[in-house]
């Protein structure tokens, strides 16, 4: 372990300090009344009560006092409509009015008119973004419809051969011209996310090459629009998966920031074996140094292993030593620490470190009618944008 990790992980050790005793009396999220998390249908019940992590500021940014430099910006998932805007400031509470300057959110993948961002969908994240100039909008963008669908390998290699020749460009074009009239022209955007493994339409396994050049088209498109000002994030399951993530690399020229997905899985590893792992998060760090791009943390969280405090502090404390441009944890069982109930000692440790100052008293009353369809990780087969 090298000094600085060991530095890095002491001291985010010694801001624990006391968080597993206080886990037994500083309250969590309670779930409200609604279907049992079943990870396997990928839904949660989405009461919750009212205390909220807080976000921080970018990178290189001073504290008030301390002057030294910030955590990295985040943010979490929340729900991906309107609501998702709305539980923001409660996460925030909940971190004892820590600042959140990461909004993240899904396209629906059901179908193309969702995918250009359907009219009124985006409008409250973009006022979010909007509100405040160093916030970052994060919107994960499917490639292709029916990306839920399990459909065979073969027809993916196929609708990816219609991609390469650019039937789909004008859809891409869409989506940039919304956003850019939104005015969300720096939006960060995260097309075809866990594309190293086999949950999306919009996989690469099935046609490597195919795949990079229909990236390529999507942000050659996306940049043809006037005023934009994207970033592209290209996010792969950390891992090897179904294919090694490198190999769906499309270039540097078409790449702004390297992210990806972390959960803490499969069951029985441990964080260093998280590190160590074959394209694990030491890998990632590297990749990313190597191709002079930041790397980001657009999903993560608790999964297979349970409520897993060594995870959430080892996770943490790595994300302290080495600075990603952003990262946003999944807010839903299993993986969350706020919406989620089950996740308690977890959930102290992200609240203790990620919170603005002293922990924050009694939490409010628990916000009123919460949903009961709010998506885990967004499936597209969740209620259509039109």
């Amino acid at each position: 372990m090298t000094s600085e990790r060991l530095r890095s992980l002491r001291r985010v050790t010694l801001l624990a300090a006391g968080v597993f005793a206080a886990a037994s009396v500083v309250p969590s999220p309670v779930l409200k009344s609604g279907p049992t998390p079943n990870p396997a249908a990928r839904h949660c019940a989405a009461g919750f009560a009212a205390p909220v992590p807080v976000g921080c500021a970018a990178n290189g940014a001073t504290g008030p006092s301390s002057g030294e430099a910030r955590p990295p910006a985040f943010g979490a998932y929340l729900n991906y409509g309107p609501l998702g805007v709305k539980l923001i400031q409660g996460f925030s509470d909940w971190l004892d009015h820590a600042e959140v300057r990461v909004g993240h959110t899904y396209l629906p993948g059901d179908l193309w008119s969702n995918i250009e961002g359907a009219h009124h969908f985006l409008d409250s994240w973009a006022d979010w973004r909007r509100a405040k100039d160093d916030r970052l909008l994060v919107v994960n963008v499917p490639m292709m419809e029916r990306n839920e669908d399990h459909l065979p390998d073969a027809e993916v290699a196929r609708l990816m051969r219609r991609a390469a020749a650019g039937e789909f460009d004008q859809h891409f074009r869409v989506l940039a011209e919304r956003l850019v009239a939104l005015g969300v022209p720096d939006t960060i955007l995260v097309p075809g996310w866990e594309m190293n493994g086999i949950s999306y339409t919009h996989r690469c396994g099935p046609d490597p090459a195919d795949w990079k050049t229909y990236w390529r088209r999507i942000v050659t498109v996306m940049r043809s629009v006037p005023g934009q000002n994207f970033r592209f994030d290209f996010t792969p399951d950390r891992g090897v998966d179904a294919i090694p993530w490198p190999e769906c690399y499309p270039g540097d020229d078409v790449v702004d920031i390297i992210g990806m997905d972390s959960y803490d899985q499969p069951e029985g590893v441990t964080f260093d074996q998280q590190i160590s792992e074959p394209y694990g998060l030491q890998y990632h760090v590297d990749f990313a140094k190597t191709h002079g791009k930041p790397f980001s943390y657009p999903e993560w969280g608790l999964f297979r292993n349970g409520d897993n405090a060594t995870y959430m502090l080892r996770m943490l404390a790595w994300m302290d030593e080495h600075k990603p441009l952003y990262h946003t944890v999944t807010d839903y069982c299993p993986h969350g620490v706020w919406l989620c109930s089950a996740n308690p000692r977890s959930s102290a440790i992200y609240r203790a470190l990620l919170s603005d100052g002293t922990m924050p008293g009694p939490p409010p009353n628990p916000t009123p009618n919460p949903p009961h369809d709010c998506p885990c990780r967004p499936p597209a087969t969740r209620p259509s944008a039109n």
